[in-house]
């Protein structure tokens, strides 16, 4: 195709690398992310992933996003095409005007191209053979390889991808100078035989500021160590092992002894999810911060520990990383699959408190303020992410640390209380807010103990079957999830640029890509006021947003409307004023089908965007 009709881009493109599973091309593709941050320029990365050890497609994607949107965009503007088993899906996948980048070195029919794209052969295979002997190495540079002809046709700064090399391998010299000279050779040949740059150009920009780069997972693992957490017990399931991974590794540094060196923490590989769960629950009873990551299918295994947590009222932390369900489902891709599972965990009249982070920053700033919330209403949490936000790094706000942060470990009666002859009665009501005063064991030798049980009792925790007893308890109970509302974290709300009869609710990773699906909205002149909830249960904020609007859009990652039947169940709302958007094929929500979906939706139901304002 001509040059006049290719993309022409600076800062605001999609790259998508399809590869091998296994072939070590992840660090390649990294490399090449962060080559463009260190250009100040923001990028979205997202690795696609298969199930498996090695040997099936993977893809990852890199957003170049100079205006700082975050989400998925939708859409390739230049395919990577390194994997021969996707490639006629990866060719179809290009935009019309983009570009395919691929290795030269066998000769492939005419049929296998497109019209409408620009092709930009490199023979890389070729050139790692003549360059190396070892097989492996001959694999691995291929990657540096790719990524120096890119950093030459997108016009990256090549001094700056150097430098990212020499930082990872620092002490190993040998390293750093056999892939400077890899990426070189890549480099070198583009700038030799192709056009460079192509119509797609990285430049030099201000945007990324002091963000950092880290995933939700990590992100958790050290709000985690902030919140005050001392105990974890888990089990290793995809996709969240590397909250607990993270949180070790970050306990190494900050809970262990500096006189000593011994570790002031415990962390727990069980069995199972079910051992998981009862080890934090112990722990959390004997006062320490505790807490679990699990997904889905661990959700499943510990619903009868839930409970017990919930009818006893012991406080612990769940970080449940979502993932393709239902059973084994899609392990390693993402949805938003978990959250009415959560929501009433166990068997029963059982209602759990859920915190929904967009980001790593509030996985991290969520994750700690859960161990406050959990000591404070005596009950379990949960924190619900998900594959995207959790193993994805992305751009986000520096997290804000404050050494003289103090626990907030709600109503504890003290050794004075109870030596000053205060009336203890470990299931009493005494404020009205449902929550009563709990001990920790050994506060007092003869006072304020109390036997744990998951069966009823009566507000001094003494054995009951009577049905006022069990009766005062649930009302408590209840009372105690009304108290919540004022407890958790407020719904952010983002007003439309005119007056609208119009509404979406979202959560969660969803919250980049409906940012800028309300800006493409607002462009197109359909306008739309947008709330993000960030927690269960909703206050009331959630309910009078929906009563202020004719119709809201709720839209979510899963395909049964879980968050559209949580605010029905709990609002009491009409049905028909819930509008559904959902999105559940394991890859993550786009601006462009959020877009394309709400502007389909109002249609049909005809809809008009603008309400009108009297004079």
């Amino acid at each position: 195709m001509s040059a006049a009709q290719a993309i022409q881009s600076i800062n605001d493109f999609v790259v998508k690398f399809a590869n091998v599973n296994g072939s070590g091309s992840a660090s390649a593709n990294e490399l090449f992310a962060r080559a463009i941050i260190r250009m100040g320029v923001p990028v979205a990365p997202r690795n696609i992933f298969p199930s498996n050890i090695q040997g099936l497609p993977t893809w990852y994607e890199v957003r170049v996003t100079g205006e700082g949107w975050l989400g998925a965009r939708g859409g390739c503007d230049m395919m990577v095409a390194m994997n021969p088993q996707t490639w006629d899906r990866d060719v179809a996948a290009i935009d019309p005007g983009g570009y395919l980048f691929y290795d030269c070195t066998k000769p492939m029919p005419r049929s296998k191209f497109r019209d409408d794209i620009t092709v930009l052969g490199v023979p890389l295979t070729a050139m790692c053979n003549a360059e190396y002997s070892d097989a492996r190495q001959r694999q691995l540079f291929k990657n540096v390889m790719y990524v120096g002809a890119l950093v030459a046709l997108l016009d990256i700064d090549f001094e700056a991808t150097e430098k990212l090399i020499a930082d990872r391998y620092r002490g190993k010299d040998k390293l750093i100078d056999a892939n400077i000279n890899a990426l070189r050779l890549g480099y070198d040949y583009a700038k030799k035989h192709l056009p460079c740059p192509i119509g797609l150009r990285v430049e030099r920009s201000d945007k990324v500021g002091d963000w950092i780069f880290i995933d939700g997972n990590s992100a958790c693992g050290l709000g985690a160590v902030y919140g005050g957490a001392t105990v974890a017990g888990w089990y290793p399931i995809t996709p969240s092992t590397s909250v607990i991974e993270a949180f070790a590794s970050y306990c190494r540094k900050y809970r262990t002894d500096p006189d000593n060196g011994h570790a002031r923490y415990a962390i727990v590989q069980a069995e199972d999810e079910l051992a998981s769960i009862g080890m934090v629950i112990g722990a959390a009873w004997n006062g320490a911060r505790s807490f679990t990551a699990t997904s889905g299918p661990g959700i499943s295994l510990m619903q009868e520990f839930f409970g017990l947590a919930y009818f006893a009222e012991i406080p612990a932390v769940i970080f449940d990383v979502q993932r393709g369900s239902p059973s084994t489902g899609m392990p390693t891709r993402t949805q938003q699959s978990d959250l009415l599972a959560c929501a009433y965990a166990s068997h029963g009249d059982t209602r759990h408190v859920l915190l929904f982070p967009e980001d790593p920053y509030e996985c991290f700033t969520l994750g700690a303020q859960a161990f406050d919330l959990a000591d404070r209403l005596q009950t379990p949490v949960f924190v619900l992410l998900d594959l995207d936000i959790g193993m994805n790094e992305r751009l986000c706000k520096p997290f804000d640390w404050d050494d003289e942060r103090r626990y907030d470990r709600g109503k504890l009666m003290t050794y004075e209380d109870l030596e000053a002859g205060k009336n203890f009665g470990r299931y009493l009501d005494v404020d009205g807010d449902g929550i009563p005063y709990r001990t920790i064991p050994a506060t007092h030798p003869t006072k304020g103990a109390y036997f744990t049980r998951g069966t009823t009792r009566n507000a001094y925790a003494k054995y009951s079957e009577t049905g006022a007893d069990y009766i005062y308890n649930m009302e408590r109970l209840r009372r105690k999830f009304d108290t919540a509302k004022d407890l958790v974290p407020s719904p952010i709300v983002q007003k439309s640029s005119q007056p609208t009869r119009i509404g979406a609710i979202y959560y969660g990773s969803t919250g980049p890509a409906m940012a800028e699906a309300h800006a493409l909205l607002e462009a197109d002149g359909v306008h739309i006021d947008i709330m993000r909830v960030r927690a269960f249960p909703f206050c009331d904020e959630v309910m009078q947003f929906i009563a202020d609007h004719d119709f809201v859009f709720v839209v979510e990652q899963n395909e049964s409307a879980q968050l559209r039947t949580l605010l029905i169940n709990e609002g009491e709302i009409d049905p028909k004023r819930l509008v559904r958007v959902l999105h559940y094929d394991g890859s993550p929500i786009t601006a462009r089908f959020i877009a394309t979906r709400i502007t389909e939706a109002a249609s049909e139901r005809k809809i008009s965007p603008i309400r009108k304002v009297a004079p």
